[in-house]
């Protein structure tokens, strides 16, 4: 169930490993969409249309695409209720529907994202307005929000303003605006490891941060944000000439409302194996789980592998071998030709890739970002390669 990173990359190493198995993907989606590289569609450096291709193209040879949604889970029957009322039986379900974007819990942003100072890199239709926001502003405050929700790539909030403020330099008018950053968190990186290196750019930086603010509501006629503070209940009111929204998000509907969720509404597995708590041939991976770490393509790499030898396992009525660590990574943009490679695992310490402090900023990095990962993800995770 699902069809982005975490149901191709699944589908296609099943693939692989078990030709004779019966595999469908259900996803309803046209376009298939490289979303890591939105950060850099946002700050100018590439098009949109890069980041998107046919879902057709991506679905693995000899694998059933049924381009349907799904709006119900029946895990007590072994089937799938899709958006036409049709039930779809299955032996085995790998539920990677993805993460849920609730504009509408913000007040007055429905409506406005992509014009009146509002922009947010979180869609595609909304993503190549960022940009042109960012150069319009002159002088005021630039806003960065970062909701009390979990969200995709935990970093991203911070990408873009790294950016923006790279931009407002570049045109002589940093000393004109504020830049703030107003995070729901009561923290700057989930990682330790790493967050003593971002506080040392945002100091260099001089940029505000506030935390434990979480955005509540936008009044684009008179260009205010409005934020609850988390630890004082007290509201507060922030003008700006612009502000980058990354909106609340949620497991998808059908997923939090059914019984297959947690309490906080995503899919309840073993942090290890990736199997359902109470369900033993339902497994789950990538946005929608309720595995506590980052949700980020990187994770999604490591999930996939685990997933694929323990349901394989499971068919067997063997025990699963496959274990998950917690490895996520988030390739933190600091800057135009600057990145930080943060690697870690559950209990946020470093799981580092290559032989140099990935602390640092580097333009080697941002290469790895901008030209590497994008070839990684077509021609290796999504073929079940890499």
């Amino acid at each position: 169930m699902g069809g982005g990173t975490a149901g191709i990359s699944v589908a296609a190493r099943l693939r692989r490993r078990a030709p004779t198995l019966s595999i469908t993907v259900i996803d309803p989606s046209q376009t298939h969409y490289y979303q890591p590289l939105w950060t850099l569609v946002g700050g100018g450096v590439v098009s949109k249309e890069e980041t998107a291709r046919p879902e057709s193209s991506v679905i693995p040879d000899g694998v059933k695409w049924l381009q349907q949604a799904v709006t119900e889970f029946v895990p007590d029957q072994n089937q799938v209720v899709l958006r036409g009322g049709e039930r779809l039986g299955y032996d085995f379900l790998v539920c990677a529907p993805g993460i849920q974007l609730n504009w509408s819990e913000v007040k007055g942003l429905a409506g406005h994202v992509g014009k009146d100072g509002i922009c947010s890199n979180y869609a595609y239709e909304y993503v190549d307005r960022t940009f042109p926001t960012i150069q319009a502003v002159t002088e005021g405050n630039a806003l960065f929000t970062h909701p009390a929700t979990p969200i995709k790539c935990g970093g991203a909030p911070q990408k873009i303003m790294y950016l923006a403020d790279d931009d407002f330099r570049k045109r002589s008018v940093r000393d004109k605006v504020r830049v703030k950053l107003l995070m729901a968190p009561a923290t700057i990186f989930t990682s330790p490891y790493y967050a003593d290196s971002l506080r040392e750019v945002i100091a260099r930086r001089e940029i505000e941060v506030a935390y434990q603010h979480n955005l509540i509501e936008v009044r684009p006629a008179s260009k205010e944000a409005v934020f609850l503070r988390l630890d004082t209940k007290e509201e507060v009111v922030q003008s700006y000439s612009m502000i980058h929204v990354t909106p609340p998000m949620s497991a998808p509907d059908f997923v939090r409302h059914s019984p297959l969720a947690n309490a906080a509404g995503f899919v309840d597995v073993d942090k290890e194996t990736l199997r359902h708590s109470r369900f033993a041939n339902v497994f789950a991976l990538g946005d929608a789980s309720g595995l506590p770490t980052s949700k980020t393509g990187a994770a999604i790499r490591k999930q996939a592998p685990v997933v694929v030898d323990n349901l394989l396992a499971a068919i067997e009525g063997q025990s699963l071998p496959g274990r998950y660590d917690g490895y996520t990574s988030c390739p933190l943009v600091t800057g135009y030709g600057k990145l930080v490679l943060a690697e870690f695992g559950y209990d946020g310490k470093p799981m580092e890739s290559f032989p140099f402090d990935q602390r640092k900023e580097r333009l080697s990095m941002y290469w790895l970002k901008r030209y590497g990962l994008p070839v990684l993800y077509w021609n290796g995770m999504l073929r079940g390669l890499a």
